[in-house]
């Protein structure tokens, strides 16, 4: 088949059938109609993504390469940041941003084991997760309805002299009062971690500047799991402005080695075997000195061969988001009686990931959720609800010991009884959306 041709024309000539393939029997959208299943979130791509997945297969480099790094840049550069790494997850993610933070690099200003992370109970788990596994304490806080996100007025009674960070999550597209909470960590001296996974596109407005979210902390985060707002099939990102910050990062992603060359890459800094590290003796190959106790993090070049595919979509996602979520409030008007709608944060432009719903008093969540997904509608709880009352804390409230609550978690555990959600995501048609729409209002008739 490709005896007479060169490389490069048996590789167009393979992408091509693939472009023809993708277009033939992946992209046939079928007319919706009441009783189609609506999921929650789903991959929205074309042939684009399929040719570059395959492009990069084709070459077989298989871990991090020219895709990845063009992800890199192409990412830090939508966002406005400096550095940007490529990881293998969003939560992988979470635990490289706080990696990072443990670093000895940091001085007086690094996490250790006892220190506390002001951080909440209603999300996604493997935001905490990295504090527990690092021996640090969670210091538990409130939420508010209908934002979902951060009490802010409980921070500062939430601080004590062994605070180090705040790491929270902008909860599914909405930001948290990053004003709020920035100007808390600067008077405290405090590290800023922004769990963006369910945000990435959504803005904030601070001192008069327009800013994506995961941006005005210290550290932001992404996934780009399927649900997720791109996706490339499992993947994560974290990125900073902080030159010192981003070494960790990249340290601890990559098996904790102190050498900064990429994969196949040789002695770029030119003195692979003249320096001394440690008690190592003189000239150990600096390829294979560990500055940190770190892990292999990183993606595939054939992950950031989607990515950088649906980069190129992304801001039409975002506006499609926006839209969704717009037409489905709209059209829930005149069930506030029953339903507590989601409301944006001041000074915000939410990338939504979702549509938050709590029950009011006398409203069961378990029959309206039940309803709507009899009648073909996904829904899915805001995560794990209230997180300290899941399994994995069992040991920990027995003891008492290992995380700090503050207040009561009233809002917390309304969420987990009352609150859920649906999609709002880009693949949605202006009929789905309805149809949502009118089973939800017959879901509390």
């Amino acid at each position: 088949m490709f005896e007479h041709k060169t490389e490069q024309q048996a590789r167009e000539e393979i992408l091509n059938i693939v472009k023809e393939y993708c277009e033939t029997y992946h992209n046939q959208k079928k007319a919706f109609k009441e009783g189609d299943r609506i999921s929650y979130a789903s991959r929205v791509y074309d042939s684009a993504e399929m040719v570059n997945l395959v492009d990069s297969s084709l070459e077989f480099w298989l871990t991090s390469g020219r895709y990845t790094a063009e992800f890199e840049k192409k990412l830090g550069e939508y966002l406005g940041v400096r550095y940007c790494s490529l990881v293998n997850s969003g939560s992988s993610a979470n635990l490289n941003a706080f990696m990072a933070l443990t670093s000895p690099l940091l001085g007086e200003r690094r996490i250790k084991r006892g220190d506390e992370v002001i951080t909440v109970a209603a999300g996604f788990p493997t935001t905490v997760t990295p504090m527990i596994q690092y021996g640090a304490v969670p210091v538990f806080v409130d939420v508010t309805i209908p934002q979902y996100n951060i009490d802010v007025t409980m921070l500062e009674e939430a601080w004590s002299e062994k605070t180090k960070a705040v790491m929270i999550a902008h909860t599914l597209g909405n930001p948290f009062d990053l004003k709020a909470v920035r100007e808390f960590c600067d008077r405290h001296d405090l590290w800023l971690v922004e769990d963006n996974c369910d945000a990435l596109g959504s803005r904030y407005t601070i001192d008069g500047e327009v800013k994506y979210t995961g941006t005005i902390g210290d550290i932001g985060t992404s996934s780009f799991y399927p649900p997720h707002h791109m996706t490339m099939g499992e993947g994560g990102a974290v990125y900073t402005n902080h030159a010192l910050l981003n070494k960790c990062i990249r340290s601890f992603r990559d098996w904790g080695r102190d050498c900064v060359c990429g994969s196949g890459q040789d002695n770029l800094c030119g003195h692979r075997f003249d320096r001394q590290y440690g008690e190592l003796p003189l000239g150990y190959d600096h390829k294979y000195v560990y500055s940190h106790f770190g892990y292999n993090l990183k993606a595939t070049d054939m992950q950031a061969a989607i990515g950088c595919a649906q980069l190129e979509k992304f801001p039409t996602f975002v506006e499609r988001r926006k839209y969704n979520f717009t037409r489905l409030k709209a059209a829930l008007a005149g069930v506030e009686d029953k339903l507590i709608l989601p409301e944006a944060c001041e000074n915000s432009d939410p990338s939504w990931f979702g549509f938050l719903i709590t029950c009011k008093e006398g409203v069961d969540r378990n029959q309206v959720v039940q309803y709507v997904e009899d009648h073909g509608v996904q829904t899915r709880m805001l995560f794990a609800g209230n997180l300290i009352k899941h399994p994995c804390f069992d040991e920990m409230r027995a003891s008492k010991e290992g995380y700090r609550v503050v207040g009561e978690l009233k809002n917390t555990d309304r969420i987990m009884n009352d609150t859920f959600w649906v999609g709002v995501y880009p693949g949605m048609t202006d009929e789905m959306i309805d149809y949502m729409a009118k089973v939800l209002k017959e879901a509390v008739q």
